[in-house]
């Protein structure tokens, strides 16, 4: 276990690794530090059980990287960063708290070098404690921190409308069948801003009667996990785990566009040519997903109104209409458009 984790930091060309094992939950902390450019290294805190803790590690240094290109692509003066809390077992109570309030203490003995938030596994209740150990959690409102969900959405909302605009020449969701995958905060509430626009929704979820409900909400029709990539639909709306995109599940897509809020959604480089040889628009994870990060950034500069934040998550649909014009423009991938986008920014 141990040379995999040395193998990992070997291969990453990020700034480096702060390693700290918890003792008394037996908590493997990774805080990855990929890159600096453009500020401190921001991201949020991820907590989950993993198969291995060179699978946490490695997982926390591809959500940092993301966070590079994330800052990157929606010109926000933020460098890229994650933390995952790999845990032997689900904690509650006193011990989660207890991790939680350590784990803030870390945070702060970095004195600002790196700044977290929400993240899978965590919650805004969690990231209250947090900051009671620590200055640098980011989303606090006059002293209350908000939950960046609702901008999330509102930013992934904006980047289908785009999509579908290039894809079809209306950038309406009407009349549209939309796939939302992973109904959590994030994706059960795009879901229903897609129902308001007129989409015909379909719903997975690894709870199915999570799934189930929405469903029966949105007047929208629930999708086996066996069925998930086979179901036609005109967008496949990613809103759970990352790399459930890969040489398998693309080959069996029935969708015109892919756009979500789940990170790292692509399992290998690769993937962004295969969707692109099937005809496939891809709107990249990294800018689509912005808006939590975006609402946090907006938050700094003074933007307080919740209004004014959620109209300001259009920049994303702005962003993502330019990169995969250009896209479709060159015959590229939409994934090395705006790569070359977030170098000729830490470029410059």
């Amino acid at each position: 276990m141990a040379r995999d984790i040395l193998d990992l930091m070997a291969a990453w060309d990020g700034l480096g690794v702060v390693c700290r094992h918890d003792r008394p939950t037996g908590t493997w902390i990774f805080i990855c530090l990929h890159n600096d450019k453009l500020g401190a290294p921001t991201g949020g805190s991820r907590m989950k059980v993993y198969p291995d803790i060179a699978d946490g590690l490695e997982d926390g240094m591809r959500l940092a990287e993301g966070m590079t290109y994330k800052w990157a692509g929606i010109g926000v003066a933020g460098g890229g960063g994650k933390a995952v809390l790999a845990l032997e077992k689900p904690l509650e109570g006193e011990e989660r708290n207890g991790l939680l309030q350590r784990y803030g203490e870390l945070i702060e003995s970095l004195g600002g070098r790196f700044r977290t938030g929400e993240d899978l596994g965590t919650t805004t209740e969690d990231m209250n404690l947090v900051a009671k150990s620590t200055r640098h959690v980011q989303g606090f409102r006059n002293g209350v921190k908000i939950n960046p969900s609702p901008f999330t959405a509102q930013g992934v909302f904006s980047g289908i409308k785009a999509a579908l605009g290039v894809a079809f020449g209306d950038d309406s969701p009407a009349d549209r069948t939309i796939l939302v995958q992973g109904v959590g905060n994030v994706g059960a509430t795009l879901a229903r801003l897609l129902k308001e626009a007129g989409a015909r929704i379909l719903v997975n979820d690894l709870d199915a009667q999570r799934a189930a409900e929405l469903a029966a909400e949105l007047g929208g029709t629930p999708v086996s996990n066996d069925d998930l990539f086979t179901t036609e639909c005109d967008v496949y709306a990613p809103c759970a785990i990352g790399a459930t995109l890969n040489e398998t599940t693309i080959a069996q897509l029935a969708c015109k566009i892919v756009g979500g809020s789940a990170n790292n959604q692509l399992a290998e480089a690769a993937d962004g040519e295969r969707l692109h040889e099937r005809g496939i628009l891809y709107a990249p994870d990294y800018i689509i997903n912005a808006g939590g990060a975006y609402s946090f950034a907006l938050l700094e500069d003074g933007v307080t109104e919740d209004a004014e934040i959620l109209a300001r998550m259009d920049t994303i649909g702005v962003t993502v209409t330019e990169i995969l014009s250009e896209a479709v423009r060159d015959n590229e991938t939409p994934v090395a458009v705006a790569r070359r986008r977030v170098e000729r920014v830490l470029e410059a």
